[in-house]
């Protein structure tokens, strides 16, 4: 009896498990009431791909977000909110396809940890409106090591004046 009971235990852990990381999930919960929209508000306010990333935690394609190869000075933006999140001081060419980061800036951000792929992932959001923004992993360059790697989907661009000037 007690084999079977540790059996039954174990499948239902294993089918929780399995269960959860497949299933879609909401963006984390503002900490802003501000920004505390309805479902059918966020799907007016952005565009379908944005949508799918900031509120239902997608993953862009790599290399399909035309951010990863920004390099003008200035500053990136939640598109669900428009918080600054990074400057383009802490971007750099990761490889990976997607914008990368070694630094967000100060209260910017939010982070948890998520098990979609089986293994544990730092997940981070927009700390204000919630937006899921993307993940951070341990092989960034120094000084901080870490990469927070972005949808390019989930920024708007503000260029500072003197390279808004020159564009």
């Amino acid at each position: 009896m007690p084999r079977r009971n540790l059996l039954v235990g174990l499948g239902s852990s294993l089918g929780a498990f399995f269960g959860g990381a497949s299933r879609a999930n909401a963006a984390s919960k503002a900490q802003d009431p501000t920004w505390q929209l309805s479902d059918a508000a966020w799907k007016q306010r952005l565009s379908p791909a944005a949508y799918q990333v900031l509120r239902r935690e997608g993953t862009e394609r790599p290399f399909s977000s035309a951010l990863n190869g920004e390099k003008r000075a200035g500053t990136f933006l939640c598109a669900g909110c428009a918080l600054p999140l990074f400057s383009s001081k802490a971007k750099y060419d990761s490889g990976t396809g997607w914008p990368s980061f070694w630094q967000p800036l100060p209260n910017a951000i939010a982070t948890q940890v998520d098990f979609k792929l089986l293994v544990p992932r730092t997940e981070y959001h927009c700390k204000r409106c919630g937006g899921h923004q993307g993940h951070v992993f341990g092989d960034g360059p120094k000084p901080t090591g870490k990469r927070y790697c972005n949808n390019g989907v989930a920024l708007t661009f503000k260029p500072d004046a003197k390279s808004a000037a020159k564009s």
